[in-house]
């Protein structure tokens, strides 16, 4: 997030005239497409690195995570576009609060089975992770058209929020 801030601190001392008056423009241009493009990509996955029955462990761009597939609390499908298309990542956040990308075939399976298991243990009674309707969709759990409805969603969502940031960053620019 601080990425998509430095335009506002670039105005904050341009108004101080300690920079010229065009840095917030320069820093906007380049913190909104290095904050929309990389930000997506800090938790993802990008080569799964160890695979246990309860846990997953993989590289990402800060480093190797580890998500518990036990203590799994919330679950959520991130959609960005890219080349024209919708490209999906499941968030896997854990009881330590560890965040997981999951892009992978194969840990979408471990994950299925993991969400299965929680949901037959929350039918007895045992307290299960909240996985979004989309994300149930996206790993086959549940069927129906979520996916359509939140593709689109998420498609208006990136375009209003570019947007603005983007006339935001022209009028701090111009003053």
């Amino acid at each position: 997030m601080t990425v998509l801030l430095l335009p506002f601190g670039g105005y904050g001392l341009a108004r101080a005239g300690a920079v010229s008056e065009g840095t917030p423009l320069v820093l906007g241009l380049l913190s909104g497409i290095v904050g929309f493009v990389l930000l997506p990509a800090l938790c993802e996955e990008k080569a799964p690195f160890r695979r246990s029955s309860s846990c997953l462990t993989a590289h990402t761009l800060t480093g190797e995570r580890s998500v518990d597939l036990n203590r799994i609390t919330t679950v959520r499908l991130l959609t960005t576009f890219s080349y024209g298309r919708p490209y999906r990542t499941l968030v896997v956040r854990d009881a330590c609060g560890v965040r997981l990308g999951i892009a992978t075939e194969r840990s979408r399976r471990k994950l299925r089975r993991a969400i299965e298991k929680a949901d037959a243990n929350a039918a007895r009674g045992v307290p299960g992770p909240r996985v979004s309707r989309a994300a149930r969709v996206e790993l086959g759990l549940d069927p129906g058209r979520g996916l359509a409805v939140h593709t689109v969603l998420c498609f208006l969502l990136l375009a209003v929020s570019v947007s603005l940031y983007v006339i935001v960053v022209l009028r701090l620019g111009g003053q």
